[in-house]
C-alpha cells in the first residue's frame, strides 16, 4: 500500500538581523536555520512528501517566513501560524484567518511559564467562539495539568477542532516522567473534536531507537483517539537521531499500524482533519 507521508510539525526560520529581528524568547533549537529549500532537501531524503510549518516561538508572533514557503509550495507546505492572543487587533484577524494561501490554522505554545496564564486566567477566551465560527483549528502545547481546561473548551465549543502536540507529554523529561499525567491526555478522546500528534517522541525518552516506550505510549493514544486523530510528526530541529529514523519508527515498527490506518495516521488523517486539500 502506497500513501503519503505528511509531516505534522516542523519549523523552518530565518537569522536574527537588524532587519528582521527575533523575539529572543529562547535560543533556537539549531544554530543554523532550517530554511524552506534546505527542508525539502531532508523531506526527499526522508521520505516525507508534506510537511505542516509551525514558525518558532523564538522569531516571536510572526508567519511571514512559513507563509511565503507554503505559497511558494503549495504542494508541500501548508502553516499553523501564530499571533499574540494579547493583542485586541488579534481579534481582527480570526475571520479571515484561512483565507490567506496557506494557512491552516493557529498553533499556541501554553506551556512556557510566561504563557501559562494565558489558560489558567481565562485570557484566551475570546478565542475559542472566534475560531469555531471561522472554522479555524488550533494546534496547542501545555502541560498535564491543564487538560481540564482544554476539555472544557473542547466541550463548550464542539464544533472547534483542538489538536495536542507530543501527545501532551510533559516538556524537558523522558520516559516514566513525561508520560505523568498521560492519562489526562487520552481522556480527551471523549471529545470528537480534540486530536494529537505524535509528534517529536523521540526527544521524550533515553530509550535507543525505535524507542519502544514511546511507541507503546502512541499506541495507547492509538487506542484512545483511534487513526483519523492521532498525527505523526517529527519536530525536526530538535529531533535527535536521522529523519528517517523518526518516520520508520512508525512506519516499520508500530506494529499495531497497518494498512489504511498507518497511511491515516502517517498523514491522510492530518489532512482530513485540518482540511488540507
Amino acid at each position: 500500500m502506497t500513501f503519503e507521508v505528511v509531516d505534522a510539525q516542523v519549523h523552518i526560520w530565518a537569522p536574527d538581523t537588524p532587519e528582521r529581528p527575533w523575539a529572543a524568547r529562547h535560543a533556537p533549537h539549531r544554530p543554523i536555520p532550517i530554511t524552506a529549500e534546505s527542508l525539502l532537501a531532508e523531506m526527499q531524503a526522508a521520505g516525507v512528501d508534506r510537511a505542516v510549518l509551525v514558525p518558532p516561538s523564538w522569531e516571536g508572533e510572526r508567519n511571514d517566513l512559513c507563509q511565503a514557503a507554503a505559497q511558494r509550495y503549495p504542494e508541500r507546505f501548508a502553516v499553523m501560524g501564530r499571533l499574540d492572543p494579547e493583542a485586541p487587533e488579534s481579534r481582527d484577524l480570526i475571520p479571515t484567518w484561512l483565507a490567506t494561501p496557506g494557512n491552516l490554522g493557529l498553533r499556541f505554545t501554553f506551556h512556557r511559564p510566561a504563557f501559562q496564564p494565558l489558560l489558567t486566567e481565562g485570557k484566551v477566551d475570546w478565542l475559542w467562539p472566534l475560531a469555531e465560527k471561522a472554522g479555524v483549528p488550533i494546534m496547542m502545547t501545555c502541560p498535564f495539568p491543564m487538560m481540564p481546561l482544554i476539555d472544557r473548551v473542547a466541550e463548550r465549543h464542539p464544533g472547534l477542532k483542538l489538536v495536542m502536540d507530543h501527545l501532551g507529554l510533559l516538556p524537558g523529561t523522558q520516559d516514566d516522567a513525561a508520560l505523568q499525567g498521560f492519562e489526562a491526555v487520552l481522556a480527551l478522546a471523549q471529545r470528537p473534536n480534540v486530536a494529537v500528534k505524535c509528534s517529536a517522541l523521540p526527544c521524550y525518552t533515553a530509550e535507543p531507537w525505535p524507542h519502544r516506550g514511546m511507541l507503546a505510549a502512541a499506541h495507547r493514544a492509538f487506542d484512545a483517539f483511534g487513526p483519523h486523530r492521532m498525527f505523526w510528526g517529527s519536530d525536526l530541529s530538535r529531533l535527535p537521531g536521522r529523519y528517517t529514523d523518526g518516520v520508520t519508527m512508525f512506519t516499520e515498527h508500530a506494529d499495531w499500524l497497518k494498512g489504511e490506518d498507518l497511511a491515516l495516521v502517517m498523514g491522510q488523517g492530518l489532512r482530513n482533519f485540518l482540511g488540507w486539500r
